[in-house]
């Protein structure tokens, strides 16, 4: 049906989000962190933007996937006679509809060809040719979804007849044994984007392999050190020896992702409480966002749902008096299963203006090993280091360390004042080498402790893809390290860049114990958004060691699931003790937590528990207090701290469900919802009821 394909949503989102040029205008230079106001008028605009343009478009891309498993599929070809593998054999891959670009490519010396990376379907067709082979086609072959489909191709010799030719042609020059293939721009951008790495490219040359996967190939079985080339204007040729420099072996994909076990449903009679830390990362969405736009499908310990709802600013009550955030709860339907209620709790940071601020003492530590040597990581960086650099003023002063081999520092502590100064440090700035991650970090909190403000904010600003690789590079000992100084006032973001090893689990843990946010910066828009509009909750904590938990009245409530949040999960007796550590809360920062709610009556099958042998089981209702009869549904208890104290304080609300239907519900309610519902899409939960991706872009919309 007309206006049902991606390529629709694509235009009428594309259409929307650049209709208005004023508003675009306002949207780029008028959320400043300095402005607030401004900020708030532009939510609207932002929310169509990122999950517009990222979500909602993005879903409508993977909406013909949807039936299937939404991942991609392989296809491995081996080319053979009765005696042997055939090196050198062509193999084209083509669809019958258009599906794919036609590609051929040249079997290696085991007379293999893999396709790693097709979308799943039927209808795709190979043709094998090699000369005095003949050729085979095969057609109608289908690739599944996670899986690596292998075809055998065996090739029959031709009978050849000889036939002797006179002529005139060209002069054969026997001392040239120079050949040159030229691949334009637009062939290797229509290539699968896995295979974007300029080893593959070149393995596509006719009689080029790579069969040991070492980087460098060898032509027609020639040594792989006369092997001549020359990527975007870079020769692998030495100057000073003349001979072929080691490129490396091809990259892989080393991102690393913790398992989530996704929550359960708890029943209120045996488990009436739910405690876990806030979380304000909001790296979880922007990665997210990057992966489904590559073409890949998010592996799902990256798709971290508390994340994708927070990276979204909601209009929650402001705080009164001295306390630092507000709270507001909203209850409705959930969307996937209508039965059963959504409960939404939201903290408002209080927003700081003007000289409210306090002054800050920044200490940027920035990886410049090898592994940042691409544009979206080291000059991405820079770029968002001089962004965060212009939004400073005099009273803040920044330091810089850098980490390779071994740590340095680049910048002594300067006022923020000299810009020109702090600029042209951060120009200066070039990668190479190992990763010493660890002693980069024991420097920069050295450089915090030396130029340490009291009452001011003191932050580490750590800019990395995490691929630590020398010097304190186990977790436990970071932690540790990161621990001890977030207790001294010294706190800790980590800003991620880059793709194909980004340590997404490593960065997410550290920012956590170092009281801290994670954030994914993946273009400068992003990076626009974390360390220009956002610079206040990025930076400025308002509380520290934020908890929540809430109380289900057993007369109202079956059973509940917390969604998201899994590895913040804290004991029920941790939220009382002053010694364990949670989440802090920025200036201005908004913290979402949705909770999926089993009315009474409302049938839900639940885990068979076998008998208990010591104790007669529990047969009928719990002892109910008089609060039970109030009708409330749950009661909310947040405890904290003030960003330099040691003892929580505690604040609490009551809540009554009123029957709100979700029609009625408010637009960020209705967002909210939606969003966790496409994480859940993307992770395949069991919750998501028979929600589709049709159904999360029309939740969205309507909730713009």
């Amino acid at each position: 049906m007309q206006g049902n394909t991606p390529e629709s949503w694509i235009s009428a989102v594309r259409s929307r989000c650049t209709s208005d040029s004023s508003v675009m205008s306002r949207f780029r230079v008028g959320t400043r962190n300095l402005n607030p106001a401004l900020a708030r008028k532009d939510r609207p605009m932002r929310k169509l933007i990122f999950i517009g343009l990222a979500v909602v478009l993005i879903t409508g891309a993977f909406a013909g996937l949807a039936a299937e498993k939404p991942k991609s599929g392989g296809l491995v070809v081996t080319v053979s006679d009765e005696v042997g593998p055939l090196p050198g054999a062509i193999v084209t891959i083509s669809h019958d509809t258009g599906f794919i670009k036609t590609t051929s490519v040249q079997a290696d010396v085991k007379g293999q060809v893999s396709f790693p990376v097709l979308r799943p379907g039927t209808g795709y067709r190979i043709e094998v040719r090699l000369s005095n082979y003949g050729t085979q086609v095969i057609t109608n072959i289908t690739i599944k979804a996670g899986e690596s489909v292998e075809i055998p191709v065996i090739l029959v010799q031709e009978m050849v007849e000889t036939v002797k030719v006179v002529a005139e042609g060209r002069v054969v020059k026997l001392e040239e044994t120079q050949k040159t293939t030229k691949f334009s721009e637009e062939f290797v951008q229509d290539l699968p984007v896995p295979g974007r790495f300029y080893q593959n490219v070149l393995t596509l040359a006719p009689g080029v392999q790579d069969a040991d996967g070492d980087g460098n190939p060898n032509v027609h079985g020639s040594r792989d050190r006369d092997f001549k080339a020359i990527v975007s204007g870079v020769s692998n040729v030495d100057p000073l020896i003349g001979q072929q420099m080691s490129w490396g072996k091809r990259p892989g994909n080393t991102e690393a992702y913790d398992e989530i076990v996704e929550n359960i449903f708890r029943s209120v009679a045996t488990t009436p409480l739910s405690t876990f830390s806030i979380d304000v990362d909001t790296a979880s969405y922007s990665n997210v966002r990057r992966l489904l736009n590559q073409g890949v499908v998010p592996p799902p310990g990256a798709v971290r749902i508390e994340e994708l709802i927070n990276y979204f600013n909601y209009d929650y009550p402001q705080p009164d008096g001295n306390v630092p955030f507000g709270i507001g709860v909203e209850i409705s339907e959930a969307p996937w299963n209508p039965r059963h209620r959504l409960v939404r709790i939201g903290l408002k940071g209080k927003e700081l203006r003007g000289r409210e601020r306090p002054a800050c003492n920044l200490v940027f530590l920035i990886d410049v090993s090898g592994s940042m040597n691409t544009p979206n990581k080291l000059p991405l960086v820079q770029r968002s280091m001089r962004m965060l650099v212009n939004e400073l003023n005099a009273r803040d002063q920044v330091s810089i360390v850098v980490y390779a081999g071994a740590a340095g520092l680049v910048l002594e502590p300067t006022p923020a004042s000299d810009r020109e100064t702090i600029l042209r440090a951060i120009q200066t700035l070039r990668a190479g080498g190992s990763t010493a991650g660890g002693a980069g970090i024991q420097l920069a909190y050295q450089q915090a402790r030396r130029s340490f403000i009291e009452g001011g904010v003191n932050r580490v600003v750590l800019a990395t893809d995490g691929d630590f690789n020398v010097g304190i590079s186990d977790r436990s000992s970071l932690v540790r390290l990161i621990e001890k100084e977030a207790d001294t006032g010294i706190f800790l973001t980590i800003l991620g860049y880059g793709m194909g090893n980004l340590k997404d689990s490593l960065l997410e843990q550290l920012a956590d114990h170092g009281n801290g946010m994670y954030a994914y910066i993946d273009n400068l828009r992003e990076a626009r958004k974390v360390l220009v509009e956002e610079a206040g909750s990025t930076l400025i904590a308002i509380a520290k060691d934020v908890k929540i938990q809430v109380e289900f009245n057993p007369a109202e409530v079956a059973s509940y699931r917390l969604i998201g949040y899994e590895n913040r999960a804290l004991r029920d007796e941790d939220f009382n003790d002053d010694t364990k550590d949670a989440g802090e809360i920025g200036a201005g920062h908004t913290v979402t937590a949705l909770y999926e709610i089993v009315p009474h009556g409302v049938g839900y099958p639940t885990p068979f528990v076998d008998p208990l042998k010591y104790r007669q089981p529990w047969t009928g209702p719990p002892a109910l207090t008089e609060a039970a009869a109030s009708g409330e549904l749950l009661t909310v208890k947040i405890r904290w701290k003030d960003p330099d104290g040691t003892r929580s304080r505690l604040q609490e609300l009551a809540v009554v469900d009123s029957g709100r239907r979700l029609s009625a519900a408010s637009d960020d309610f209705r967002f909210a919802a939606a969003v966790a519902a496409f994480g859940m899409l993307l992770r395949d939960s069991e919750f998501a009821g028979d929600m589709t991706f049709d159904d999360v872009r029309a939740l969205a919309e309507n909730g713009l």
